[in-house]
């Protein structure tokens, strides 16, 4: 599936952050228990396009673009940290109905997981985690020279060069398929995107993770994790079971982008636990 076809196959909703109205595009197919599948930085819901809809057969898949990414709102004016992102998942959460679903989150998509689950009682059912922002660990270097002002001013052609590396760079699999790169990048090329990459890497922000009580999660954890992810290293993925419970999967032959370098085998564990 290509980024066209996975922005025409989502809806749209109005989020509240800070009193701030934001449009929100999801996409939500199948049927069966939910799953709410959360995009880290800086990526956007197509990040999960080898894995939600190959599951829509036995869940319901939803798939939110975090305000300030993909095709959800990303007007200046408001805030984008994992702190706000929460609060976009609590009131998406709230429109949908869900009461009881599972959750998964890729990089700071994990670090709005963990916040969650860790404010609320019951609702998660299980929690898969993979190659997550977690305690001190972030932001990576990448990703703050970039939330600058002078990311605004970068010649077109730099930050497209700049973009890219980060898609490929991040990955160990050497085949890289041009409908990942073309996609994950083409929603920072649009008129606002450099201006929204910056504000999105500038909200990024630790406090946000070493604040959590990682003992009040009661959710059945998975940490499904790249092992040659060097930024987030695999040894997060041990620390969270330690504090929480749960188990760690560390794909061989796998980096940061884990679910492009693997999508059978993490396709398989996640269904798997999923299900068990």
């Amino acid at each position: 599936m290509n980024h066209d076809t996975w922005s025409a196959s989502q809806t749209e909703t109005t989020v509240t952050v800070d009193g701030h109205d934001l449009s929100l595009a999801y996409r939500d197919a199948g049927d069966g228990v939910p799953v709410l599948f959360l995009h880290g930085i800086p990526t956007w819901s197509y990040l999960w396009r080898r894995i939600a809809p190959s599951l829509k057969g036995r869940f319901r898949t939803i798939v939110p673009d975090f305000v300030g990414y993909g095709n959800s709102d990303r007007r200046d004016g408001f805030d984008r940290s994992i702190r706000a992102q929460e609060q976009v998942v609590a009131d998406l959460v709230d429109q949908l109905g869900l009461t009881e679903f599972h959750l998964v989150g890729h990089d700071i998509g994990g670090g709005v997981a963990l916040r969650y689950a860790a404010h609320t009682d019951d609702g998660v059912d299980k929690l898969v985690l993979s190659n997550a922002t977690a305690y001190g660990s972030w932001p990576v270097e990448y990703i703050t020279s970039l939330g600058l002002p002078r990311t605004l001013e970068l010649e077109r052609d730099a930050f497209r060069e700049r973009l890219d590396r980060a898609f490929v760079d991040g990955l160990e699999r050497d085949d890289v398929d041009s409908a990942w790169t073309d996609g994950m990048t083409e929603p920072w090329l649009r008129a606002d995107g450099q201006r929204a990459f910056a504000r999105a890497a500038v909200a990024t922000n630790t406090n946000h993770t070493t604040e959590i009580d990682y003992g009040a999660i009661d959710a059945d954890l998975l940490c499904l994790w790249g092992a040659a992810d060097a930024e987030q290293p695999v040894d997060d993925g041990h620390r969270l079971v330690e504090d929480i419970g749960g188990d760690v999967v560390a794909l061989e032959d796998a980096g940061h982008w884990v679910v492009e370098d693997r999508p059978t085998a993490y396709r398989d564990h996640l269904e798997a636990f999923l299900t068990r």
